[in-house]
C-alpha cells in the first residue's frame, strides 16, 4: 500500500541519506529532497474508500512517511508535499511556460488506463488483457485533455540519451528506456476532467493537471521556482542526481527531461533506478503476508545495523533479498565481530595499559604500520569513486575490507604479547590501531552515523574535526584521557521462534 511506507521506502531514503551525507563530509553543499505525491485519482479513490476528505487523508499518509524517514536517521533538508501552496503555484507556472511555448494544445483522449500505476498503455503494450505490471487497466471514454507534444522529442531525447551516456544508470535501465523512445512517442495527456483531486490547470477549472506534470516539478518548486530570491535554483538546479524506483523510471528519463526542455530548463545530470526487494525469495506483497515493516527491524536490529544491511547486502540497481539468517549474519561478522571488537579490543588495552590516555611519547612506525598508513590514505578516494557512482555496495566493502586490513595487523602484531616483550613497541601499534579506527569511523559516518559518531567519541576526536578534510590532518592528540570503552554493537542473538513472522 503506498499509504504506509515499506522496506522499500526506507531502502531508497537511506541510499540517498548515505550519498547526501558522504558529499556534505566531502565539503559539498548539498539539498536532499524527500516528499508526497499527494495527488491523483488514486488517492481520491482510497480516500473515498474510507469515507475521509482527500486532504485529511493524505495528512495522515504523509506523516507516515516523515516518521520513516526520522527512523531511518534520515538528514533530508526538506520534504516537500505537493499538496503545498507553494509546489501548486510553481506547477501552474510551469504549465503557463510550456502554453507559452506552444508545447501543450487542447484534445480529447480515449485508452487505457491503469490507475494503480498512473499511467496510460497503448493495447500493444496489454498483457492478457492488464498493464505490463499487472495492474488492472480502464478504458478511459473520450474526455477532453490537455495533450504535451511529446512526439516532437524523440530526436531530442535520443539525442540526450547518446551525448550524456551517464545520464541514466544503471546500464540495463538505460537501454529500456532507449528502446521504449526508439518505439515512438506520442502526445501525452497531461489533465483530467472526470475527478477532481488535482491541480487546478490554469484559466480552465475544468480540467486538473494528470498528476506525473505536478509530481514531476517537486524538484522544482523545492528549490523556490520561479523565483530564484533564494538563489537555490540558480545554485542547485540541475541536479546532480535522481534516485527512483525502476517502476518510474520511464516518467523521468522521458517525460521529465521532455517538459524542461520544453520549458526552457536545463535536463537533471543523472536518474538512478534502484531495484525491488523480495522476502525469502519471495515477492512481497500485502497478499502473500510478507510486507517488512522498517519499523519492526530497527527495533529488533538497530537503525545502523538496518541502513547497513540494507546497504551492504545489494548491488545499488539490483533486486535484493531480505531474510533475517542474512541480516543477522550480516552485522554479526562486520559489525560485531569485525568492527565492534577491533573497537572493543584496542581501547580496553589503551585504557588498561596507557594510564587510561592516548599513548604519548612513542616509537617510530615500522614498514607494517606504514603499509597499513598508506592503505589507510587511499580511503577516502576509493569510497569516493564507489559514491559519485552510486555504487553503495563497493563503498561499504572498502571499509569492510580496510577492518579486515586492521584485524590483520593486530593479529600479526599481537599487541597483547608485546606487553610482555617490547611495552614501547606495543603504545606504536596501539596508536597506530586507534588512528586506523579514527578513519574508518570518520568515511563510516554516512553509513552508520550513530555509531560511527560513538565510535570517534571514544577515540577523543573533537566533533568539529570529522570531516574529510580532517582525515590527514587531524591525528589523534597524544595523552588524551580516554574514558572505559563502551561496547559499540553488540551481537544479535535472536532464537529463531522469535523471529516474528511479517
Amino acid at each position: 500500500s503506498f499509504m504506509q511506507p515499506h522496506i522499500r521506502n526506507a531502502y531508497m531514503s537511506t541510499a540517498c541519506d548515505v550519498i547526501a551525507r558522504f558529499m556534505r563530509l566531502s565539503g559539498r553543499e548539498v539539498v536532499f529532497l524527500s516528499g508526497t505525491d499527494e495527488h491523483g485519482e488514486k488517492v481520491q479513490k482510497s480516500a473515498e474508500g474510507k469515507g475521509m476528505d482527500p486532504q485529511d487523508f493524505v495528512d495522515g499518509v504523509s506523516v507516515n512517511f516523515r516518521d520513516m524517514l526520522s527512523l531511518m536517521n534520515c538528514s533530508n533538508d526538506m520534504f516537500i508535499r505537493t499538496t503545498d501552496g507553494y509546489h501548486k503555484k510553481a506547477v501552474q507556472h510551469l504549465w503557463n511556460k510550456l502554453i507559452e511555448n506552444d508545447a501543450i494544445y487542447l484534445g480529447a483522449y480515449e485508452g487505457w488506463y491503469s490507475v494503480r500505476d498512473e499511467c496510460y498503455y497503448t493495447e500493444s503494450e496489454l498483457v492478457d488483457g492488464k498493464a505490463p505490471t499487472g495492474a488492472e487497466v480502464t478504458w478511459v471514454v473520450k474526455e477532453p485533455s490537455y495533450f504535451f507534444k511529446l512526439s516532437e522529442y524523440e530526436e531530442k531525447l535520443l539525442k540526450l540519451y547518446e551525448d550524456c551516456p551517464d545520464f541514466i544508470a544503471p546500464s540495463s535501465r538505460k537501454n529500456e528506456v532507449v528502446s521504449f523512445v526508439k518505439g515512438g512517442l506520442r502526445d501525452l495527456s497531461i489533465s483530467r476532467t472526470s475527478f477532481k483531486w488535482g491541480v487546478p490547470v490554469p484559466g480552465d477549472d475544468d480540467h486538473v493537471m494528470y498528476v506525473w506534470i505536478d509530481a514531476l516539478c517537486n524538484y522544482l518548486s523545492a528549490l523556490g521556482y520561479p523565483s530564484d530570491e533564494s538563489g537555490n535554483c540558480g545554485k542547485y538546479w540541475p541536479a546532480s542526481l535522481h534516485v527512483v524506483g525502476k517502476d518510474i523510471l520511464r516518467f523521468h528519463a522521458v517525460y521529465w527531461p521532455a517538459f524542461l526542455m520544453a520549458a526552457g530548463l536545463p535536463v537533471p545530470k543523472r536518474l538512478f533506478a534502484h531495484g525491488w526487494w523480495t522476502k525469502d525469495g519471495e515477492k512481497i506483497s500485502k497478499s502473500l503476508g510478507n510486507v517488512i515493516d522498517p519499523v519492526e527491524l530497527v527495533e529488533r536490529y538497530g537503525v545502523d545495523q538496518t541502513r547497513f544491511f540494507l546497504m551492504a547486502e545489494v548491488n545499488f540497481g539490483s533486486d535484493g533479498d531480505f531474510s533475517d539468517g542474512s541480516m543477522i549474519q550480516k552485522v554479526n561478522t562486520n559489525l560485531a565481530n569485525e568492527l565492534g571488537n577491533l573497537c572493543q579490543r584496542t581501547l580496553s588495552m589503551v585504557f588498561k595499559n596507557c594510564d587510561k590516555a592516548v599513548p604519548k611519547d612513542i616509537g617510530d612506525y615500522t614498514p607494517e604500520d606504514e603499509a597499513l598508513f598508506a592503505k589507510l590514505r587511499t580511503l577516502q578516494d576509493r569510497a569516493g569513486t564507489a559514491i559519485a557512482n552510486q555504487a553503495i555496495q563497493d563503498y561499504v566493502q572498502v571499509l569492510v575490507s580496510t577492518v579486515w586490513d586492521a584485524n590483520k595487523y593486530v593479529d600479526d602484531m599481537a599487541p597483547w604479547a608485546l606487553k610482555k616483550t617490547d611495552p614501547e613497541r606495543m603504545k606504536v601499534v596501539l596508536y597506530v590501531l586507534m588512528e586506523t579506527l579514527r578513519r574508518v569511523a570518520i568515511v563510516y559516518q554516512p553509513l552508520i552515523p550513530t555509531a560511527a559518531g560513538n565510535i570517534l567519541d571514544q577515540l577523543t576526536v573533537p566533533e568539529n574535526e570529522r570531516t574529510f578534510d580532517h582525515l590527514e590532518t587531524s591525528p589523534i592528540l597524544f595523552g588524551a584521557p580516554i574514558k572505559k570503552p563502551v561496547g559499540v554493537f553488540p551481537r544479535i542473538e535472536i532464537q529463531q521462534e522469535e523471529l516474528v513472522d511479517a
